[in-house]
Formats: structure tokens, sequence, C-alpha cells
């Protein structure tokens, strides 16, 4: 019996994963397979075809990595927006305060 399957150049979602922050809050690390280079940007998307609009899933991107990652998700029409670090934990830090 064959089977095909996709294989992405990303780990799968978890601790570690595209949509983890990294080894811990304090050191988020880049989601690009192998790579443990800190993270400074989040890769926002959302698969409009499991998501509703408004979700928004995460991946986080070092400088290097960070035009790679966003380039596999625009191909499938799932890149949302690119931002640097800080200001996501900005903003998520203003939307918990209210």
């Amino acid at each position: 019996m064959s089977s095909s399957s996709f294989s992405s150049p990303f780990p799968p979602p978890g601790p570690s994963g595209p949509s983890g922050a990294g080894e811990g809050p304090e050191s988020p690390i880049c989601s690009a397979k192998g790579c443990r280079a800190a993270a400074v940007w989040v890769v926002a998307w959302n698969n409009p075809k499991v998501h509703t609009p408004e979700r928004r899933k995460t991946w986080l991107a070092c400088d290097e990595h960070r035009e790679h990652l966003s380039s596999f998700l625009d191909m499938r029409g799932f890149l949302k927006d690119v931002v640097r670090l800080t200001e996501w934990q900005e903003q998520e830090g203003r939307q918990e305060k209210g």
C-alpha cells in the first residue's frame, strides 16, 4: 500500500515547534526545522479551510528564517502578518490588561 505524505520543512506544533514559544517564555526560539536561534519575528497565519478568519496561528522566526517561513505560508495563502516578537508581545500584554 502506498501513501503520499507532504513532508514539511518545519517541525510539528508543540513546545519547540511552530506554534510553541521555544524552550520557555524567557527564550523563544525560531520555528524553522533544526534552528535553535533566538526568535525575533512572529509569522502569523491561518488556514482558511480550518480556522475562522480572526484566528491566528503563529510561528517564530530568527532573522535568517523570516523570509523562508513567510514565503512558505504565503505560497499557500495562509500568511496574515509578520511582526517583531517584541511588538507582538506588547500587543498581547495590552489585550490581557483589557
